[in-house]
């Protein structure tokens, strides 16, 4: 119990580490929906149900919700990517404001935003309705602004972290978000990130990036291999094989066999002589429905397709059988049946080397959905992670968690077992529900059974107490960050404010001022609520680290006091009409002005209340009795 304790510990210490991590993430962006109906009858048009929608949700999809994930995991995140100027793209906007992602997605009038919408009834998904394709390619003005985009995403990032080249992470779904241009860029760049992390449909547009991890699913990594060409060496016994065709996959159909070394049960021998019924070799023309030759019979065996992954747009479709052991789709065909005893995980642990050499990554992980994962790192020593199987419509975006947790492990220095454990955690945990799947730090830190400090460290602390406070933290290495204000009425815009600017740091102190310097601030009839209360609401709130009262005018004091590497304002003007900003700069600190929410301010409230109250006062000349 004291070693699981202590391990517990140490998991709990990197995810600590993590914090205020800069990771950029580029990539396909899309929007999800999931739109839940009731249905109590047929039409009578035809044996279809007959919805009733009750609710409607949306969500970050593809890259956005990766760059969610690390925003909530702790991470601070940045997100380029292109997005129509529709009304989904003004969704996705709201979902990356909402989790406190930097956004800096490029708009692209003409293009729509990718979609996924699925339409749900008693918890099970009835049809799930796509828009956006890869033939929505960008033009040479779109591809240019988001180069822009991305480089200045990457200087902004460097900034925050003190000079440090910030981690990347690649979300390529083929929906013509990374365009040729895009993926040269980024080669050429690879010296400006520290950590790259690789998520692509198709590993082998990819070349030449050499990625720190890449995370291919089982018939991602398939394909690659099968396009890879050369034969792997046969050998005897049990052992697995891989046979390739001898002409270029590229240029056209190809097979790859994977099962045991030829024998009374083997595939025959693949050769350019084989013809179309030979039970060795599937056409491309026979692939729709076909799962694969039957070793003995040559027959296919429908009764064995399974679950339906998603392939690389407009390469067809990838079915696995019911056993797992095979997978079928245009251009590759991959078939185990001939191997007694043969899975997914065992057929990637074998291949992990192969799949390290032909993307020029330090890590692979094969991640095999409600079977966990397969991991491989230069050692060759494969780690296998576990999943607890449920519902697919559980399991949307759970890659997208694991992916977020294992890029921000690895750029913190953590070993690969300890990355590989952590991202499997975070994807488990968030599959409990239907909906897209993110995970938040205090989740992880739940599962690790490590009690979240941050809920219970926010207090309201005296000036001296708080210099210790950060001088503590400072040692550490962590980044404080320092804001004030009066924070009357506790509103959304108060709450995203603070959630964002605690995005920029380790540490945020808010200073509140004082009653009586509210008043010389607001005016005589405030504030509306006592220091004491609007202290303990900010100590609430679990992006608040500690809260400060001061009772001067100005923070100007305090500032000397906490050194904070960041200050942040609230406001659309440029820092350097910041009236702290030159003591700030020159105690060595950044300045940084956040907009607020539009139509959200303490006045507003106020005024709304009085008018409200106004309203139902009752006419006095009524009311009066008789003299």
């Amino acid at each position: 119990m004291a070693g699981a304790a202590a391990e517990q510990r140490r998991l709990a210490t990197v995810v600590d580490s993590w914090r205020g991590r800069p990771v950029l993430v580029i990539g396909d962006a899309m929007l999800d929906e999931w739109r839940f109906a009731e249905s109590e009858r047929l039409c009578r048009e035809a044996p279809a149900p007959v919805l009733t929608l009750r609710r409607r949700i949306s969500a970050a999809g593809g890259a956005a919700n990766t760059a969610v994930n690390v925003a909530a995991l702790g991470g601070l995140a940045v997100l380029v990517a292109p997005v129509g100027a529709d009304v989904a793209g003004d969704e996705v906007h709201d979902c990356l404001d909402r989790a406190g992602v930097w956004d800096r997605t490029v708009n692209q009038p003409g293009r729509p935003t990718p979609v996924k919408r699925r339409m749900l009834a008693g918890n099970q998904i009835l049809l799930r309705e796509d828009s956006g394709e890869p033939d929505d390619a960008l033009d040479a003005d779109g591809v240019a602004r988001l180069l822009t985009a991305l480089d200045c995403a990457t200087e902004e990032l460097r900034a925050a972290a003190g000079g440090e080249p910030p981690t990347l992470v690649v979300c390529d779904y083929g929906l013509g978000a990374l365009p040729a241009p895009v993926r040269a860029w980024l080669v050429a760049h690879r010296e400006r990130y520290a950590t790259v992390a690789l998520d692509a449909h198709d590993l082998a547009d990819w070349r030449g990036l050499a990625p720190t991890v890449v995370t291919p699913s089982f018939a991602e990594a398939t394909r690659l291999l099968a396009r890879a060409g050369g034969s792997a060496p046969r050998t005897a016994g049990g052992q697995l094989h891989l046979d390739h065709p001898e002409h270029d996959p590229a240029d056209g159909p190809s097979e790859l066999t994977v099962g045991a070394a030829p024998g009374a049960r083997a595939f025959r021998e693949h050769d350019s002589s084989a013809g179309p019924d030979d039970p060795a070799v599937t056409r491309a023309g026979s692939l729709d429905g076909v799962v694969g030759a039957d070793p003995i019979g040559g027959a296919a065996r429908a009764d064995r397709i399974g679950p339906t992954g998603e392939p690389t747009p407009g390469e067809g479709r990838v079915a696995m059988t019911g056993d797992g052991l095979s997978v079928t789709g245009t251009g590759v065909t991959v078939n185990a049946t001939a191997g007694e005893g043969v899975n997914r995980a065992v057929l990637a642990e074998s291949r992990l080397a192969e799949l390290r050499a032909h993307t020029g990554a330090d890590v692979v992980a094969v991640t095999l959905d409600t079977e966990g994962a397969v991991v491989g790192g230069a050692d060759g020593e494969p780690r296998r992670s576990h999943s607890t199987p449920v519902p697919a419509s559980h399991a949307v975006g759970a890659g997208d968690a694991y992916l977020a947790a294992m890029t921000l492990a690895l750029a913190a220095d953590a070993p690969l077992p300890t990355a590989a454990q952590l991202a499997q955690l975070a994807a488990t945990i968030t599959v409990s529900d239907t909906g897209t799947c993110v995970c938040r730090r205090q989740d992880l830190l739940a599962a690790l059974e490590i009690p979240n400090e941050d809920a219970g460290s926010p207090a309201v602390v005296g000036s001296e107490e708080l210099a210790t406070i950060v001088d503590e933290h400072r040692r550490s290495g962590r980044r404080v960050v320092f804001t004030n204000g009066c924070f009357d009425v506790l509103h959304r815009g108060h709450v995203r404010y603070l959630e964002q600017a605690r995005t920029l740091g380790d540490l945020l102190v808010v200073a509140v001022n004082a009653d009586g310097s509210v008043r010389r601030l607001k005016g005589p009839d405030r504030p509306v609520n006592p220091v004491e209360d609007r202290a303990a609401l900010l100590a609430a709130l679990s992006c608040v680290d500690h809260v400060v009262v001061f009772e001067e005018d100005s923070p100007a004091t305090l500032i000397e006091t906490v050194r904070p590497d960041v200050y942040v304002k609230g406001g659309d003007y440029p820092p350097e009409m910041v009236p702290e900003a030159p003591l700030v700069r020159r105690l060595g600190g950044q300045v940084r002005t956040l907009g607020y929410v539009p139509d959200r301010s303490t006045s507003q409230i106020i005024e709304r209340i009085r008018a409200h109250s106004q309203e139902r006062e009752p006419d006095s000349s009524l009311t009066s009795k008789p003299s």
